[in-house]
């Protein structure tokens, strides 16, 4: 149970870096002094990391047991949000190395849960605390910007929660719970694994890309709206926030194929809806939002699910979570720096809202065609 717990508090680090930022995005360009790229970059480097250090999970996990590399990218995501605003041409570098922390820990809590034998429910409440991740760190970004006096030290103060994930998981490690070393098992994509594959990285880029964008530019969408930064920062984290028990009962879902196989695709569509209707601007923000939150978290909900159940083992979990989350980051990270220069060329969010809405049909899609696909394993037999 406290090896689970520990999960728990990994995933709650996983957004704040993020989510603080975007909630405060323009008094950091202003503290800063950072131009139109500079503030896109800033906004979009973690999720462009994700993509570059997708590997180091499973090379840090065989190197060193899934737990003390979960240990070792907290201790390095505590580390990063203090550098970054030490002094001003830290803010990027730090940026991707937080990056590159979050990643670690995403990318080895699939197989992490899955050394654990854990079920539908666990992996329900490690995807909810992604969200309450999320929440927290839009919803406190302004409240810690007012109380600690300036935007440093409220990007700076989530250091501690990631230092606290560190030291909780360093006990698991200590107890020896998931902590040995694995061999390197070899690689094997059969031909027959392969659709599974790429279909689940197909699933994970566009629902990540989708989230990212979300909870990247929402605020100034919201801004250009006519909604101040409070309103605009309450939003974000009510986005996160309302997500929270379809992000739970997503994984949950997806191990019952009868409620799947509409419930999958069905949530792509909606999405589709959600942002047409925001691009609308018919004076419904909060409605907007709420539609969103629910069906955007309950996608990665389902997208962490997937990455579990359709892994025969914990090898496979873990390759299949790197390259699927490796990929599908990267294809947010950059997608959603375009979605952000289109709206730097077309002064407004309406092309983009536009793009988002295609790209989650497609999502439905692909959703719909990897709910058949069976567990694969993706570690080669050994020869005897």
């Amino acid at each position: 149970m406290f090896a689970l717990a520990a999960a728990l508090l990994v995933g709650i680090n996983l957004r704040p870096a993020i989510t603080s930022v975007a909630a405060l995005l323009d008094q950091a360009t202003e503290t800063f002094a950072l131009d139109g790229v500079q503030r896109s970059l800033l906004a979009t480097l973690p999720v462009i990391a994700f993509g570059l250090t997708a590997p180091l999970g499973p090379l840090l996990a065989r190197r060193f047991g899934t737990a003390r590399a979960l240990v070792i990218a907290m201790a390095a995501l505590a580390a990063s949000l203090v550098l970054r605003v030490l002094d001003g041409w830290l803010l990027l570098p730090g940026t991707f190395l937080s990056g590159a922390a979050i990643m670690v820990g995403a990318t080895l809590l699939p197989p992490y849960l899955k050394s654990l034998n854990a079920g539908g429910l666990w992996v329900g409440l490690s995807s909810m605390s992604f969200g309450v991740g999320a929440a927290l760190g839009a919803g406190l970004a302004v409240p810690l910007d007012v109380t600690l006096g300036g935007v440093a030290p409220a990007l700076a103060a989530w250091a501690l929660l990631a230092a606290l994930a560190g030291l909780t998981m360093a006990l698991v490690s200590g107890r020896g719970a998931v902590s040995a070393a694995a061999s390197r098992p070899p690689l094997a994509l059969a031909a027959e694994v392969r659709p599974t594959v790429i279909l689940m990285t197909a699933v994970f880029s566009l629902q990540a890309l989708l989230y990212f964008a979300v909870t990247t530019w929402l605020p100034l969408m919201l801004a250009s709206h006519g909604e101040d930064r409070a309103t605009a920062g309450w939003l974000l984290g009510w986005f996160s926030l309302i997500g929270l028990i379809p992000s739970l009962l997503a994984p949950v879902i997806a191990r019952r194929r009868r409620l799947l196989v509409w419930f999958g695709p069905g949530l792509g569509l909606v999405m589709a809806a959600g942002f047409v209707w925001f691009a609308l601007d018919a004076g419904s923000d909060a409605a907007v939002v709420t539609v969103l939150g629910v069906v955007q978290n309950a996608g990665f909900g389902l997208a962490m699910g997937l990455l579990v159940s359709l892994s025969a083992d914990e090898s496979s979990a873990g390759i299949l979570s790197a390259i699927a989350q490796g990929i599908g980051y990267a294809v947010a990270g950059g997608a959603s720096l375009l979605l952000g220069i289109a709206h730097d060329l077309t002064g407004e969010w309406t092309v983009s809202l536009v793009v988002m809405a295609l790209l989650a049909v497609m999502l439905s899609a692909a959703v719909a065609l990897a709910i058949r696909r069976r567990p694969v394993s993706l570690v080669a037999a050994p020869v005897r």
